[in-house]
C-alpha cells in the first residue's frame, strides 16, 4: 500500500516535496488553512487554492474543502489541496507521514512529533526529537542534509546574490493588509514602478529587473510578510517548475520517507 503523507503548507518548497513523493509512489496531500502568501507561484501549487486547480512539472493539485473528497482525488491522478484547518486536515486520513512545509521563519515550529509515525521538519527552528522526528536542513550552507538528532542552523546571513542583489531582490509587505497586485510574474519593471498596492501604501520594484515572484492579488499579508521578488537577470530567469534549492530540499525529504534505514 503507497505511503499516505501530509504536508503542511503550498509554496515552492511544500510543491516540490509533493511532487517528488508523488513520483515515489506516495499518496500525498498539501494543506493551507488560509490564502498562501508564497510569491513564485509558478513554482508551486498554491494558486489551487484560488483558482481550484494548478499544475507543475506535469502533476495536477485540486482544491478540495471537505476531507472526504481525498481518495477520490487520488484515484484522479491528483493531489488535493485541502483548504481547511489542520486538525480537521489531519483526522482525514490515517496518514503515515506528516511533513512541515511552511517554512515559518519567525517563530520555532510547535511539537508536532506523535501527530503520524513520522514528523519532518524543515527550516529554522526544528530539532529532532524535541517538535520534530527528523529535520532537514534548508540554508545553502547546509543545503539538504538530514538532521536526525539536534537542531536545524539558526536563520542567518543573507539570500544568494544574483548580479549583485541579494536581500534587496526581495519586497516585504511595509504593512498588513489586503494585498493587490499591480504587475504579474514575468512582466518586466523599472525601478520605482508600483508591482503592488496594500491600502494607500505602495511597494515598489527596487531596480530595472523581471517580477520573478508575487503573492496572489487579494491575499491577507502581515507587515514583514515577503511578498514580491524582483530579478535583475535580462533574458535568463527560471519563472515555472522546480528550482535548484526547492528540489534538493525534496530529495533529502524523499530520502528519509522512501529509505528510512539509508
Amino acid at each position: 500500500m503507497s505511503l499516505e503523507i501530509l504536508i503542511r503548507g503550498a509554496g515552492e518548497i511544500a510543491s516540490a516535496v509533493a511532487h517528488l513523493l508523488v513520483r515515489g509512489g506516495c499518496r500525498v496531500a498539501l494543506q493551507s488553512s488560509r490564502p498562501p502568501i508564497a510569491i513564485r507561484r509558478r513554482m508551486a501549487f498554491s494558486d489551487a487554492f484560488f483558482g481550484g486547480a494548478a499544475e507543475l512539472e506535469g502533476l495536477l493539485a485540486r482544491r478540495l474543502d471537505h476531507p472526504g473528497a481525498v481518495a477520490q482525488s487520488w484515484a484522479c491522478g491528483e493531489i488535493p489541496l485541502l483548504a481547511m484547518e489542520f486538525p480537521t486536515a489531519l483526522a482525514a486520513r490515517p496518514w503515515a507521514v506528516l511533513v512541515d512545509a511552511r517554512m515559518n521563519k519567525q517563530q520555532a515550529p510547535e511539537s508536532q512529533r506523535g501527530l503520524a509515525p513520522l514528523v519532518v521538519g524543515m527550516g529554522p527552528g526544528c530539532t529532532a526529537g524535541l517538535n520534530v522526528d527528523v529535520a532537514v536542513e534548508t540554508s545553502w550552507d547546509q543545503l539538504g542534509r538530514v538532521v536526525r538528532r539536534g537542531s536545524t542552523l539558526e536563520l542567518a546571513g543573507e539570500p544568494r546574490a544574483v548580479l549583485g542583489q541579494a536581500r534587496s531582490r526581495f519586497r516585504y509587505a511595509p504593512v498588513a493588509g489586503i494585498l493587490r497586485a499591480e504587475a504579474a510574474i514575468g512582466q518586466r519593471v523599472r525601478a520605482g514602478e508600483v508591482v503592488a498596492r496594500i491600502g494607500d501604501t505602495v511597494v515598489e520594484a527596487p531596480f530595472d529587473g523581471i517580477v520573478r515572484g508575487l503573492t496572489h492579488d487579494g491575499v491577507p499579508v502581515e507587515q514583514g510578510n515577503k511578498i514580491a521578488e524582483i530579478d535583475p537577470r535580462p533574458g535568463a530567469v527560471k519563472l515555472a517548475g522546480i528550482d535548484e534549492r526547492p528540489r534538493r530540499i525534496a530529495e533529502a525529504v524523499a530520502a528519509i520517507v522512501l529509505r528510512p534505514d539509508a
